[in-house]
């Protein structure tokens, strides 16, 4: 086929660039077909299924990837599936603290939280990257409601340790106003502000908030976007993801070394989500456009599955 600098086909006298041209454009609706095609078994196996979705790292900070992410979301909701989604928002916490002149400490991983980084952390979770995400959402429809895990009593939590101040553990959660959100087909998206029966808030890590609250739901999935193409044997090679585990295994992993560093808080994060309730947990990576559907509408999927294991 002959093609110009733009990519459209060129003259050409003889006459076959008529044909060519027709067969160029009927080449992407063929592969369309295809895809949906692929899709259809897992639309209807899941239709009705509860899919837990923790939103974070470069996916939430780039603005092209938040946006596919969104319609990602909204056309899960559209096939019959029940969308949660539950963000973190370190970065944008960081960002704002340094703003107003006040150093963020780091223990163990854990942004030491006083009262005041406790506030600053509520406006940015509820007030900021959640409603940029509700809006994001709402582009396509009035679909998503924004929560807090204040709201309703649904998360219940306690001090981890008082050298990190205002930082939680959960106790338990309530999931009766997400099920009420998800009964009208709406989509709540969940910022991980918890509190104690004194009403005293606490910041939550978001991947432990989305793998209590998949176990809660009873989701079919709980889903992790990273920065990592998933879980990998090695992270220096990221031609080494392991495509499935069990929990069994992953705790092999961890025991002998493989699973390591910052890597083993989100492997943690899924083995709590399947032996809490969830069917799988996956990790994908959420720098890839449209990674939700890739995982899970197609035959080859992309990331990591963990399922709890046949001895559990």
């Amino acid at each position: 086929m002959n093609m110009n600098s733009t990519g459209q086909t060129a003259a050409d006298p003889g006459g076959t660039d008529v044909i060519v041209e027709a067969e160029w454009r009927g080449f992407e609706p063929s592969r369309r077909a295809e895809a949906l095609i692929e899709a259809l078994p897992y639309i209807e196996r899941f239709r009705g299924a509860v899919i837990v979705i923790k939103f974070g790292g470069n996916a939430m900070v780039d603005p092209d990837l938040s946006r596919t992410f969104a319609e990602d979301v909204v056309l899960l909701r559209s096939v019959g599936m029940k969308p949660v989604v539950v963000h973190g928002g370190g970065p944008q916490i960081g960002e704002l603290l340094g703003r107003l002149g006040k150093e963020s400490e780091f223990r163990d991983g854990l942004r030491v939280t006083d009262a005041e980084t406790l506030d600053v952390a509520r406006m940015v979770l509820v007030g900021k990257v959640g409603r940029d995400i509700v809006g994001a959402i709402n582009v396509h429809g009035a679909y998503a409601v924004g929560l807090s895990g204040e709201d309703g009593g649904m998360i219940r939590a306690k001090e981890r340790h008082p050298d990190l101040g205002f930082v939680g553990d959960i106790v338990e959660v309530n999931p009766n106003i997400v099920e009420r959100l998800l009964a009208e087909e709406m989509i709540p998206v969940v910022s991980t502000i918890g509190s104690d029966s004194a009403g005293q808030a606490y910041n939550i890590n978001a991947d432990t908030v989305a793998g209590a609250l998949a176990g809660a739901l009873r989701a079919e999935k709980a889903v992790y976007l990273t920065d990592v193409p998933g879980l990998l044997a090695d992270l220096e090679n990221a031609a080494s993801i392991i495509a499935q585990s069990t929990v069994p295994e992953l705790r092999a992993l961890i025991a002998d070394g493989t699973i390591a560093g910052g890597m083993i808080p989100k492997v943690d994060a899924c083995i709590h989500a399947v032996e809490s309730g969830a069917i799988a947990a996956h990790m994908l990576d959420g720098r890839v456009p449209h990674v939700l559907l890739l995982e899970l509408f197609t035959d080859a999927g992309i990331g990591t599955k963990i399922t709890r294991g046949t001895d559990q």
